[in-house]
């Protein structure tokens, strides 16, 4: 006899619809540490473009000044507890 699979719903992530660089007319910049920090997570990961709700171009520029901001010490490269 077959054990049935019992599968639970996937949990929905509510993503924000819209840019938020494009919304408050501004670029990402390493210096502004408090807006960096909004795209990442509580371990320090960069959030992923599906949840961020970054465009493209946006996303790439956050990378790069999140990975900028973590070599000259404004943000750390990992969180411990």
């Amino acid at each position: 006899m077959a054990k049935k699979v019992v599968r639970r719903p996937k949990r929905k992530i509510i993503v924000p619809k819209k840019d938020y660089f494009v919304e408050n007319k501004m670029t990402p910049y390493f210096a502004e540490v408090a807006t960096l920090q909004r795209f990442t997570t509580e371990r320090g990961k960069i959030v992923p473009r599906s949840r961020s709700g970054l465009n493209s171009k946006n996303q790439r520029r956050v990378t790069l000044e999140i990975k900028y901001a973590r070599h000259l010490a404004l943000l750390p490269f990992v969180v411990r507890d």
